[in-house]
C-alpha cells in the first residue's frame, strides 16, 4: 500500500483537498491518505468550522505553526513537518495552492527525496510582488506531477520548461468542493438570518496590500461602497488584516449603515451569499473562480490575474485599482451590462477522481 501526505495550510486549502480525500476513498486498498494541517491560518475558530462543513476528518497531523513573517511562518513548518516524514515516510506529498504551506512543505519533502504532487499548478500573475507568485514559482519547478485547472497554466509550465509528461490538465477541484456542497449551499439560512433578498445586495471581500495596506487607497473603496450601499445593501466579511487597518487608519467610523460588516463567514455561508448577490467585488483567487461557476458577476480590484480563464471565458472583470474604473464597473454591471460567461473545460465536480486515479496510477508503477 502507497502513502500519501496532503497538506493545508489555509482555509482555500481546505476546499481542494476535501474532495480529493473523498474521491482517495475508492482506492483504500492501494492508497492510506492521511491529512497534514499546518496550522498556518489565523483563526483556528474558523479552521474547525472549514473542516466540519466539508466534511473533512480530524487531521492526523497537526503543526500548530500560526503566524508570523514569511521567513518565521516557513522556517517553522519546514521544521515540524520533516518530523513527520521522518516518522511517516510517505510514497508522496500532495500541496495545493499557492500559501507558505506549500513551498515549505515541498521543499521539505524534496530534500527528503519523496516525490510531490501540486494541485493547481502552472497559475501566473506575472507579478513576482506577490508573495504567492514566488510560492507557485518554486513549487512547480521542484514538483514531480503538475495538476493544472485551467489550459493557461498548462502554457506557462511548458514555456517555463516543465518536461510534459509531468503535467495534467484535470480542471479545478475547488469546483468539486462547490459541486459537493450543492445541497448544503442552497439549504444556508445565511439570507434569512442577514435580512437579505436575492440579487438585492453587494457581496465584498478585501485583504491584499494593494487594497488595504494604505490609508488612501482603502478609504477611497469604503467611499464608494458607502455610494452603493445608498441602493444596495452590501455585505463585507471582514478579512482581520482589512479591520485592523481600518481601525489602525481610524475609518471604521465611516461606513454606512447599510453595510454589513461581519466576522469571516464559513464556506457553506459564504457560497450562498455569492450565489444570490447582485455581483460581487473582491481582490481574491478563488472566488473568481467560484463566481465564474456559478454565473455571477465579479469585479476584481487587482492589475493581474493568475486565472485568466475566469475573465476570457467566465463572468469576472479584472478592472485593476483605479477607484474611478471600480465606480464605472459597479454602475454598469447593476445597469445590466454583464458578462454571459461560461463554465470552464473540465470544471464539472469530477477533478479529483482524475487526480487520484493518476496518483494511483503513478505511484503504482514506482
Amino acid at each position: 500500500m502507497k502513502k500519501i501526505i496532503s497538506v493545508v495550510g489555509a482555509r482555500p486549502n481546505f476546499m481542494k483537498v476535501a474532495p480529493i480525500h473523498r474521491a482517495f476513498r475508492e482506492y483504500e486498498k492501494d492508497i492510506c491518505h492521511l491529512i497534514c494541517h499546518t496550522g498556518q491560518h489565523y483563526d483556528e475558530k474558523m479552521s474547525k468550522i472549514f473542516f466540519e462543513e466539508l466534511e473533512l476528518p480530524k487531521p492526523d497531523f497537526y503543526l500548530g505553526v500560526g503566524g508570523g513573517s514569511h521567513a518565521v511562518q516557513t522556517a517553522a513548518i519546514m521544521v515540524e513537518f520533516e518530523k513527520i516524514l521522518l516518522a511517516e515516510s510517505p510514497d508522496l506529498v500532495l500541496v495545493v495552492g499557492d500559501v507558505n504551506s506549500t513551498i515549505a512543505c515541498t521543499l521539505v519533502a524534496k530534500k527528503m527525496n519523496i516525490k510531490v504532487a501540486h494541485v493547481e499548478s502552472g497559475l501566473r500573475s506575472f507579478d513576482r510582488a506577490m508573495p504567492e507568485e514566488i510560492n507557485r514559482i518554486l513549487t512547480d519547478a521542484i514538483s514531480d506531477y503538475l495538476f493544472i485547472s485551467e489550459s493557461s497554466g498548462v502554457d506557462n509550465l511548458l514555456r517555463e520548461g516543465v518536461s510534459s509528461d509531468k503535467i495534467f490538465l484535470v480542471g479545478n477541484v475547488m469546483i468539486d468542493s462547490l459541486v459537493n456542497n450543492t445541497k448544503k449551499i442552497d439549504a444556508s439560512p445565511i439570507l434569512r438570518s442577514l435580512d437579505l433578498k436575492d440579487g438585492g445586495y453587494i457581496l465584498t471581500t478585501l485583504h491584499r496590500p494593494s487594497n488595504v495596506d494604505e490609508k488612501d487607497s482603502l478609504s477611497s473603496i469604503l467611499q464608494i461602497l458607502n455610494k452603493y450601499a445608498e441602493k444596495y445593501k452590501i455585505v463585507f466579511p471582514v478579512h482581520p488584516r482589512t479591520r485592523s487597518k481600518m481601525e489602525t487608519f481610524g475609518l471604521s467610523g465611516e461606513i454606512s449603515s447599510n453595510i454589513i460588516l461581519c466576522d469571516p463567514i464559513g464556506y457553506t455561508d459564504f457560497l450562498c451569499l455569492m450565489k444570490h448577490a447582485a455581483l460581487v467585488l473582491t481582490d481574491s483567487g478563488g472566488i473568481q473562480e467560484e463566481s465564474t461557476y456559478l454565473g455571477i458577476q465579479c469585479i476584481t480590484l487587482r492589475n493581474n490575474t493568475e486565472r485568466p480563464i475566469t475573465v476570457s471565458l467566465g463572468t469576472n472583470h479584472l478592472i485593476g485599482t483605479d477607484i474611478g474604473k471600480v465606480d464605472q464597473a459597479l454602475q454598469a454591471i447593476l445597469d445590466g451590462q454583464i458578462k454571459k460567461g461560461g463554465i470552464p473545460p473540465l470544471w464539472d465536480g469530477q477533478t479529483a477522481s482524475r487526480i487520484c486515479s493518476h496518483l494511483t496510477n503513478l505511484l503504482n508503477e514506482l
